[in-house]
């Protein structure tokens, strides 16, 4: 007799010392977050957790426990009782459910219960013998290279047996690490930077400049389906959104920013904009997918320049990365598809013919002493839109109670007013 159940390690999460407890705690409620609403029994035990499955789909279990930043590996574990012929045939049942290539293979035994009457070494060589036999010549042990395998685990309320482990996202639970502001232009490197912020631990919030209509508003809509696809690894599956209404500041930099400088002037104003946000909401640091070179307004210059105007901390996770590496973790987060909508946001939408790729700071500073754009970038501060948005609601504009266009007739008024 035997019960197939599911075992996940937490990895690094082990050595965390005194604040140990912190992290396993996260990571056991995000786990329970993610199954809520299937009928698994989780099981806590000091170091791990188990999973009894209950009929529900193998697969499906799966897929919610990749989702689960801090987990470090699990495997589809046989448990059965400490009485050898049951772990022999819990063994052979194990073979031959899991592997169809099966050539080579060695026998881990670990006995954690001591009371247990062989050694792990004697009984992994008691073992062999018998699954060899059932199988008549199939599969062969080599202890030195090994196709595959099987460990046995035995625990004074059972022995729990598996082949494969199948690797998790790792890092540390999403909210131990404080909480960062990314800056979502709704590109590919954006969502991959903030997928990669919370792999680390750090609980994100979207802010999203939109222009409409000098961007079109289904570009809102895109970030919006980003940010959906971002909440399925957040705890209860949502996601806070910001939309900052760019289109005043926006326009006033079209008409008094020489076009080399356009870029660079207007991500300097973004980056003010994102700092004072994030010291409202006491979040700690922004959040970009800015990785050097891959554009103009990425040279170190320009990463320079622009940063001068914050005095936050800023985290660029991709910044080394080079554009395949980015796209083939967008792939696997599923953002990739929506983020190469051809959508433009504000910093695709009039793209200088030359811009300038060393910016001096100087030159940003007169151009910006040249024309009065305090009181509108303050404005656009005040008037941040915030929206949660959950993984699984239907993701529509009309549903954020929300006009885009009506409020452009406003935000265009009060630009108008205040030239």
């Amino acid at each position: 007799m035997y019960k197939k159940m599911i075992l996940i390690r937490f990895g690094d999460l082990m050595l965390k010392g005194k604040n140990q407890n912190i992290f396993i705690n996260a990571i056991k409620r995000l786990i329970k977050d993610k199954l809520s609403d299937l009928n698994v029994t989780i099981i806590n035990t000091y170091n791990r957790v188990y999973l009894e499955l209950n009929d529900v789909n193998p697969d499906l279990v799966v897929d919610r426990l990749m989702l689960v930043s801090g987990l470090h590996s699990f495997s589809f574990v046989y448990k059965t009782t400490l009485d050898l012929e049951d772990i022999k045939n819990t063994a052979i049942q194990l073979i031959e459910d899991e592997l169809s290539d099966f050539n080579h293979f060695k026998i881990e035994t670990k006995r954690a219960y001591k009371q247990f009457p062989h050694t792990s070494l004697e009984f992994s060589k008691l073992m062999a013998p018998a699954i060899l036999k059932h199988f008549d010549g199939k599969i062969k042990v080599d202890v030195k290279n090994p196709t595959e395998t099987l460990t046995i685990e035995i625990r004074e309320n059972g022995t729990y047996l598996f082949l494969k482990t199948i690797k998790g996202l790792g890092g540390y639970p999403v909210g131990t690490g404080g909480k960062g502001l990314v800056m979502l232009s709704g590109g590919i490197d954006s969502p991959v930077a903030a997928f990669l912020a919370l792999k680390q631990g750090v609980e994100v919030e979207l802010l999203h400049f939109e222009s409409t209509p000098l961007t079109p508003l289904e570009s809102v809509d895109k970030v919006l389906k980003i940010a959906q696809k971002l909440a399925r690894y957040m705890p209860k599956n949502k996601i806070k959104m910001h939309i900052c209404h760019f289109t005043p500041l926006h326009n006033l930099l079209l008409e008094n920013v020489p076009d080399p400088y356009l870029i660079t002037i207007m991500r300097r104003r973004m980056y003010h904009i994102a700092q004072q946000f994030a010291r409202f909401q006491n979040i700690l640091v922004l959040i970009n997918g800015e990785s050097i070179g891959q554009v103009a307004s990425q040279t170190l210059e320009s990463l320079n320049v622009v940063e001068e105007v914050t005095k936050i901390p800023i985290i660029r996770p991709v910044v080394t990365y080079d554009k395949n590496d980015i796209i083939k973790i967008a792939k696997q987060i599923d953002t990739y598809e929506t983020s190469i909508i051809p959508f433009e946001d504000c910093c695709t939408v009039y793209v200088p013919k030359k811009p300038v790729t060393k910016p001096k700071l100087n030159v940003c500073e007169d151009i910006e002493k040249g024309f009065r754009y305090q009181v509108i970038q303050e404005e656009a501060i005040h008037r941040i839109t915030t929206f949660t948005v959950h993984a699984d609601k239907e993701i529509k504009l009309a549903n954020y109670g929300f006009d885009f266009k009506e409020a452009f007739k406003e935000w265009k008024h009060d630009y108008e007013s205040s030239k």
